[in-house]
């Protein structure tokens, strides 16, 4: 049998193939199932269905499992996916012989449940869906009848999924509730007396490595929640669900969500930290402390948070604040910028996470396998090679050259997930760093014009303007 790491197929469930040469190497077609050099390039969406389902003497490679469990809610929900791979499963085993269809079953019921443990662990989101868990108490109880031993395996892999999808829920209700504290307008954005008392990011950590070790600490608690479906939910042309409002879509990206507005929050926080003080030397030494803290960031790989620290750095509110920068030393601040510098499509960058990515791989220690990637640059470059590839051929078959493209980078982003943050946990920090509230785009402005006044008459009026639309708004005298 022929089964390459691409997942060629048995030859026997196909009519006689046909091969021509094609470049430099053979294209082969397998019935409705192309290959180029062994690899899967194109097939119709029931041959790619039917490659899914394990037989007496079949299972579906690792890789393709993932891929197209991956990539096929661009074209079918999931529900129907696992409806139709259940069904072909055991109608393949049918004989019209009670006893040797029962006999067929319980030799394929081991390999029906490997296949649906890797999707359970994979994609336990798609679970959500009711009708996704009732399909698999059905399949359970189909087991039973048939193998014991793999009914035993579905109930113990149907209590790990149970106790995933009630972590995630956890997850979630937590978020929540810190977004709701951080919602909250205190005291100190309302009056001049409660701003001196008011706990700045210093008096909470002054050490650049810690707060560096804190940070990755959210970012790898917030990747682990990210199932890898959201990345192909996200950009999908048609919503599968479209005629469903049930729980799944109303959640289908939810955590790649609070994963972007955790980078909006960092940079909005950053720029709140450095527009509040009064006093420029102090505005001067938390634009020091956040160069530092960018600079350790990167030395572990934590790419995002760096990416979120230079946006917040480069706002319009604390760039503008000519005579606070004046007093800084920015060395190490643009070579930082440098590093992250979006021409030739990010190069440096790429260069850099490159480098830790390598670094990760031959890791001697657990700090070395962080690499945190800068997430809106992964979604893009995701984004960008949806669109510029055709999910489909203009025979109708499925493109899966780039479906192995997607599944690709997407599993790339499985292995930086994974990694357990090494850092010991400083409640206090982290506390501030998720709850603190920041000042809005609007605050920001007149915050910024208070620390160091308006330029011009632009400024002027921009300020006038804001403290009639920000009334309660902190003001300060440089």
């Amino acid at each position: 049998m022929l089964h390459s790491q691409h997942g060629q197929p048995d030859t026997s469930a196909y009519p006689p193939f046909t091969s021509r040469l094609y470049g430099q190497g053979i294209t082969a077609s397998y019935g409705e199932m192309c290959y180029h050099d062994n690899s899967l390039v194109s097939a119709s969406l029931e041959a790619l269905i039917q490659h899914l389902v394990p037989t007496v003497d079949y299972y579906p490679d690792r890789s393709y499992v993932f891929t197209f469990l991956l990539s096929s809610r661009l074209f079918l929900h999931p529900y129907e996916l696992m409806t139709r791979v259940c069904h072909l499963c055991v109608e393949q085993q049918r004989s019209g012989d009670v006893l040797l269809d029962k006999i067929r079953f319980r030799e394929v019921a081991p390999k029906l449940v490997q296949l649906l443990t890797e999707w359970t662990e994979t994609f336990p989101y798609d679970f959500r869906d009711e009708r996704m868990m009732r399909c698999l108490k059905d399949m359970t109880q189909h087991v039973a009848r048939g193998d014991e031993y793999s009914w035993r395996a579905m109930q113990q892999m149907t209590q790990r999924l149970i106790k995933r999808l009630s972590a995630l829920g956890q997850y979630e209700e937590a978020v929540a509730a810190l977004n709701a504290v951080a919602e909250e307008r205190p005291t100190s954005l309302k009056n001049k007396q409660a701003a001196v008392q008011r706990s700045d990011i210093l008096s909470v950590c002054d050490d650049a490595f810690i707060l560096a070790q804190q940070l990755t600490h959210v970012e790898l608690d917030r990747l682990s929640f990210i199932g890898p479906e959201e990345f192909i939910q996200t950009f999908a042309l048609k919503d599968p669900m479209e005629n469903h409002k049930g729980f799944f879509r109303k959640r289908k990206t939810s955590n790649l969500e609070a994963y972007i507005s955790w980078f909006n929050r960092l940079s909005f926080l950053v720029a709140t930290e450095i527009c509040m003080p009064a006093k420029k030397k102090q505005r001067a030494r938390i634009i020091e402390f956040f160069i530092d803290v960018a600079q350790e960031c990167f030395n572990i790989g934590n790419f995002n948070s760096l990416m979120a620290i230079i946006t917040g750095m480069n706002m319009n509110p604390v760039s503008r604040l000519k005579k606070t920068w004046s007093k800084v030393n920015t060395d190490k601040f643009e070579i930082l910028e440098h590093q992250m510098d979006p021409s030739s499509n990010f190069s440096n960058y790429r260069t850099a996470l490159r480098g830790a990515t390598q670094r990760s791989e031959t890791a001697h220690s657990s700090q070395e396998k962080i690499v945190i990637p800068f997430f809106s640059l992964l979604i893009k470059d995701i984004y960008f090679l949806n669109e510029g590839c055709a999910s489909r051929l203009p025979n109708g078959h499925i493109n899966f050259e780039k479906l192995w493209e997607l599944a690709k980078q997407v599993s790339e982003f499985l292995v930086w997930r994974q990694v357990i943050c090494p850092f010991d946990r400083d409640r206090r920090v982290l506390q501030y760093l998720v709850t603190t509230p920041v000042l809005t785009e609007d605050e920001l402005h007149l915050a910024s014009f208070e620390s160091e006044g308006p330029e011009n008459n632009m400024e002027k009026d921009s300020r006038r303007s804001l403290r009639w639309v920000i009334p309660h708004i902190l003001t300060n005298t440089a």
